[in-house]
């Protein structure tokens, strides 16, 4: 006579498998979401109020989106000086770093809302 108790914790771990295969099959979703929430955030970011009064000025900050490329997503400026805000140059004094700061801050609740998404 074989014992099944031997084999629940095989079978525990069985579920959690099919659980988590069941996330992988739509990482790029998940991940999608996540960056949608990150932007959206980050565009709610004060905006300094600028000197620039001409016609087609967009600050920096509300030009912030995200877009998908083979198997990842990115999340930046539509401004080409965009990243040397966020790292300085060495014509600044400083950086002003956006994006790095507002994900270490938030980083626990997009993490816990994919949880929750995703029943694990």
């Amino acid at each position: 006579m074989s014992d099944t108790s031997e084999f629940d914790g095989l079978l525990d771990f069985s579920k959690a498998l099919e659980e988590y295969a069941k996330v992988s099959d739509n990482v790029m979703e998940e991940e999608e979401k996540i960056a949608q929430d990150f932007v959206k955030d980050l565009l709610k970011l004060p905006s300094p109020k600028s000197k620039i009064s001409k016609s087609g000025y967009t600050h920096l900050i509300s030009t912030f989106s995200y877009r998908k490329k083979a198997k990842e997503i990115e999340i930046g400026w539509g401004k080409y000086y965009g990243h040397m805000v966020e790292r300085g140059t060495i014509k600044m004094k400083s950086s002003h770093p956006h994006l790095v700061p507002l994900w270490n801050r938030n980083s626990k609740r997009y993490i816990e809302s994919f949880k929750k998404r995703n029943n694990l």
